[in-house]
């Protein structure tokens, strides 16, 4: 007899899993997936969508259609609670799902707290990527009637990139706006000075506006307050302070790693319940913390895909072994791109054309739904 698999969320770590659900259902099973959205934006992509390179239909999956289409069921909702015990999932709507093994892959959300009391119109995180087509919609509007104060908050990669692609956004609707990246101690201060001079240079050039060596205080009417005690106004914030999962696991008694994340062993399973688990950056690695990149949730595709199926009919586990080194090209929004991996750095348009080519492939290989052919 069949038993119920259940996808929470469609990230990137389930997308081998989503494209081959019929592999399940074939041999019996019932597979649900809950997602808050129809869609799942592609995070690599999204600066490059804020400023206009990406048609959003270029970015996206259509996920309700890809589980459809195989024959699974699709529940637009999110998990509010876990009772492994039961094997039942409690979702925001008040439904009840029983699943016999389930997977996480619900991402990671910026936090908002202590710098945010209210969420407003005019601030965006990060997360989730949809935010990013909204804010473009916004700043366009507002550009068409004038000069657009423009301040992204956090000093790491996406911080980087959306402030690069937010000047790309003013030049392509030639607009006329004021830009400020708040970079905390110093832009992109994990990876080599050259990375970080390189990134400067570029602003530098564009008139971008960089403060390092003060943090965020707290989010404001219509200012940014930081710790040294300066202000700086805005008409829209961007904040890519960092990314933490939800406190899914925490809440619902799950052992979890330093940031909430399910604690999971080498088979991306959870520590306490075998029935349960997960991929992406909802995770956290027992022994082996993993950065919040996105090649680690790609690698973990074919782990998860087999390791399900293996734990519905009791099969051998797979080990996932994460890479020592990674490679980030960062979209600097004017056709060129800045590559680092180990002690290379390399800046340039093939830079860029790498990225847009890997991304693209990435891509195609999961848009099987007629994303492209969607209307906005």
């Amino acid at each position: 007899m069949g038993k119920h698999l259940v996808l929470a969320g469609g990230g990137h770590a389930h997308l081998t899993v989503l494209l081959n659900l019929t592999h399940y259902i074939q041999r019996g099973h019932g597979v649900t997936v809950i997602m808050p959205s129809s869609y799942q934006y592609y995070s690599g992509m999204g600066p490059g969508m804020l400023s206009g390179i990406y048609r959003p239909q270029e970015v996206r999956f259509n996920i309700r259609k890809m589980v459809q289409d195989r024959g699974g069921a699709f529940l637009e909702d999110k998990v509010a609670r876990i009772n492994p015990g039961a094997r039942i999932l409690a979702l925001q709507s008040g439904q009840e799902v029983p699943y016999d093994v389930v997977s996480f892959n619900t991402g990671s959300e910026v936090p908002l707290q202590p710098y945010l009391s209210n969420p407003r119109e005019n601030i965006w995180p990060v997360k989730p990527v949809i935010n990013l087509l909204q804010g473009r919609q916004a700043i366009i509007r507002m550009m068409k009637e004038r000069e657009v104060k423009l301040v992204v908050v956090g000093g790491g990669a996406a911080g980087v990139e959306m402030t690069a692609n937010l000047w790309r956004l003013a030049q392509d609707q030639k607009g006329k706006a004021e830009i400020t990246l708040i970079g905390g101690r110093k832009v992109l201060g994990k990876l080599p000075e050259k990375v970080h001079d390189l990134v400067l240079k570029s602003f530098s050039r564009r008139r971008i506006q960089v403060v390092e060596g003060s943090h965020l205080k707290e989010v404001g009417e219509n200012e940014i307050r930081l710790t040294d005690g300066k202000s700086i106004p805005f008409d829209f914030t961007f904040l890519a302070l960092g990314v933490k999962p939800t406190s899914l696991f925490v809440e619902s008694g799950l052992p979890a790693g330093e940031d909430g994340g399910l604690l999971v062993n080498s088979r991306l399973q959870s520590v306490s319940h075998p029935q349960i688990f997960g991929g992406g950056d909802c995770i956290s690695l027992a022994g082996n913390p993993l950065a919040k990149v996105g090649v680690y949730a790609v690698r973990q595709n074919p782990i998860l895909y087999h390791n399900l199926l293996a734990a519905l009919e009791g099969g051998e586990l797979l080990t996932f072994v994460p890479q020592r080194s990674y490679m980030l090209i960062f979209n600097m929004g004017n056709g060129r791109g800045i590559l680092w991996k180990k002690n290379f750095v390399w800046e340039g348009r093939l830079a860029f054309l790498l990225k847009d080519t890997i991304d693209r492939k990435f891509m195609q290989k999961f848009q099987v739904s007629g994303e492209r052919e969607e209307k906005e």
